[in-house]
C-alpha cells in the first residue's frame, strides 16, 4: 500500500519529534535577528515591534514577547550581598588578606568562590532555584551574568571552574526547556557552546572592541547586542553595527527605564517610543517591512 505525500510528511515529523532528546523538545530559541530590549533597571512596555526582552529574575516576564530572565550567575547583586553572607558566606570569594574579593566596577558585588566542586554545586543550588523561579514565571531563556569573573579575579578563579559552574546551571534550565546564553567571553570561541551547552549569546559592545564575530561564528544570528552611550563614539560604533547585524541596540549603561533620567534607546529595526530619543538607525530600511510582519506573527509562537 503506498503512503500519500501527505501521510509521508506527518510520519517524518512524528519521527523527528521521537528522535528529539526529552529535555531539547519544547526549547525554544529567541527569534533570530530580532529587535529586542535589555530592561535590567526597571520594567516598562516595550518598544512597538520587540520581539525580545530581558529583565531581571524578580521581575515579571514581558507579555506576548519571548522573554529572557537574567539572573547575576558569578557575583553578587548589592542588595543580596548580605543574605550571601548571612547564608553562603564560604561561597564567596576572599583575597590573600581574607577579605571579600569585591567587583572594582561595580561596588557591592562579590564574586562566588566557584574552585571546588563542593562549592560550585552549593552556588549552583541557588542559582537552579532562582531558574526554577524563571521558569514558574513564564521566561524562556536565562541570562547568566558575569561567566567572565575569571578574567578579573587577579588569577583566583579559572575559566575551567566557571565554565564547570556554567554547565551546571545550563544543564538545569535545558531540564526546564529554558535556552542559555552566553554573556559576553569572546575569548570562549566554541568552548561556550560545547563545553557548557549555551544556546544564544548576549554580547555587550563587541563592536566597539571588535569582537563581533567570535559570537556570531559560533552562535550565527542568535546574537543579542549591546553597546552603550558612554563608549567613545558610540553612534558611529551603533551604526556601523547595523550594517551587519539586527539584534542590536545603543542604551545607557544604567539601563534606565523609560521615562527616568539618563534613558537612552536606540535599534537598528523597528520604530520605537515617540519623544524619547529612540531612534531607528539609517542601513536598515529594507529590513523594516520584514521585522513589522514578524512582529505580528511572533507572539503567537508564546
Amino acid at each position: 500500500m503506498m503512503l500519500s505525500t501527505f501521510t509521508l510528511a506527518l510520519y517524518s515529523i512524528a519521527m523527528a519529534q521521537a528522535s528529539t532528546p526529552p529535555n531539547k523538545r519544547s526549547l525554544v530559541l529567541p527569534p533570530e535577528n530580532g529587535p529586542f530590549d535589555y530592561q535590567l533597571g526597571g520594567e516598562y512596555t516595550p518598544p512597538p515591534g520587540t520581539q525580545i526582552v530581558v529583565r531581571d529574575r524578580t521581575a515579571s516576564p514581558a507579555p506576548n514577547v519571548y522573554s529572557i530572565c537574567y539572573i547575576n550567575a558569578f557575583q553578587t547583586q548589592p542588595d543580596e550581598t548580605a543574605w550571601w553572607k548571612a547564608n553562603h558566606d564560604t561561597l564567596l570569594l576572599r583575597n590573600a588578606d581574607n577579605k571579600y574579593f569585591e567587583d572594582s566596577e561595580w561596588p557591592g558585588e562579590v564574586f562566588f568562590d566557584t574552585r571546588t566542586d563542593e562549592k560550585r554545586t552549593a552556588i549552583a543550588g541557588v542559582l537552579n532555584g532562582w531558574i526554577d523561579g524563571c521558569a514558574g514565571a513564564g521566561f524562556k531563556a536565562i541570562d547568566p551574568d558575569n561567566l567572565d569573573t575569571y578574567t578579573r579575579s587577579k588569577g583566583l578563579l579559572t575559566k575551567t571552574d566557571n565554565l564547570a559552574l556554567a554547565k551546571l546551571i545550563a544543564d538545569h534550565a535545558h531540564t526546564l526547556d529554558l535556552a542559555i546564553g552566553q554573556k559576553n567571553c569572546a575569548e570562549l570561541g566554541t568552548e561556550g557552546k560545547t563545553t557548557v551547552g549555551f544556546d544564544f549569546a548576549v554580547a555587550e559592545e563587541c563592536q566597539a572592541y571588535g569582537e563581533c564575530g567570535a559570537y556570531t561564528d559560533v552562535y550565527g544570528a542568535s546574537v543579542l547586542e549591546i553597546e552603550y552611550t558612554d563608549s567613545k563614539d558610540s553612534q558611529k560604533v551603533f551604526q556601523d553595527a547595523c550594517k551587519s547585524r539586527s539584534s542590536v541596540i545603543l542604551r545607557d549603561r544604567k539601563l534606565a527605564a523609560l521615562g527616568k533620567s539618563g534613558y537612552h534607546y536606540e535599534t537598528c529595526v523597528e520604530p520605537v517610543h515617540p519623544n524619547s530619543g529612540s531612534t531607528i538607525s539609517p542601513g536598515m530600511g529594507g529590513t523594516i517591512l520584514v521585522f513589522a510582519l514578524l512582529s505580528i506573527l511572533s507572539p503567537l509562537a508564546y
